[in-house]
């Protein structure tokens, strides 16, 4: 089994407890859960794979559908016992970020694509299925918060990962390095509160 196989499996898992979670919030019914929980945890890869023109990862290999699917519904009754569904929500979608922008690098790796397109990769799988998440349930997109490093974190792992690679160090120390530096970053970020500058229009001078 391939490192980016490996990767996927893990983020679509934890990717869709956080979907499930946030489903959870907005009340809805089982069906409802799993949707979202799928919707989160496949819609990276699938632009990953659309935009790199390589075969759908969930389509390719359904069974991840069916780990999605197997976690919105541990979550539909078991969401209940979490005190804070919103710290939840926040430190599973870092882990899942880590998880999931080693895999979209590695994916891009593996088809030979620029190195521009390897970073781009890396952020569009980290976070489009949290964005597509957010917007589905009526929320403020978590990588659109005002000053919240997501995007950042993502593109920094893919980064590290690169410079790893023109170290002359073998793939998988690379995807283990993206890993560490975007959970680092964004647990940072959770942890202590670290926030981007953010843009403030001024007003014209008289």
């Amino acid at each position: 089994m391939s490192w980016v196989l490996v990767l996927d499996y893990a983020s679509v898992f934890i990717f869709a407890l956080t979907g499930a979670l946030v489903a959870s919030r907005s009340q809805l019914d089982i069906v409802g859960f799993v949707f979202v929980a799928c919707l989160t945890a496949v819609g990276g890869g699938t632009v990953r794979d659309v935009i790199l023109d390589r075969g759908v990862f969930w389509v390719t290999e359904p069974s991840f559908v069916v780990v999605a699917s197997g976690a919105a519904m541990f979550v539909f009754f078991t969401a209940h016992v979490l005190e804070s569904r919103q710290k939840a929500i926040f430190w599973l979608d870092a882990v899942a970020l880590a998880v999931a922008v080693p895999a979209g690098v590695g994916a891009a790796l593996s088809v030979g694509v620029a190195w521009p397109i390897v970073l781009i990769m890396g952020v569009a799988t980290g976070c489009f299925g949290g964005l597509m998440r957010d917007v589905v349930c009526n929320e403020v997109p978590l990588v659109l918060k005002q000053g919240e490093p997501y995007v950042t974190c993502a593109l920094a792992g893919a980064g590290a990962a690169l410079i790893v690679l023109t170290l002359g160090e073998p793939l998988g120390l690379a995807l283990i390095a993206c890993a560490v530096v975007t959970f680092v970053l964004r647990g940072g970020a959770l942890a202590f509160g670290w926030r981007l500058p953010v843009y403030k229009s001024r007003p014209p001078r008289v």
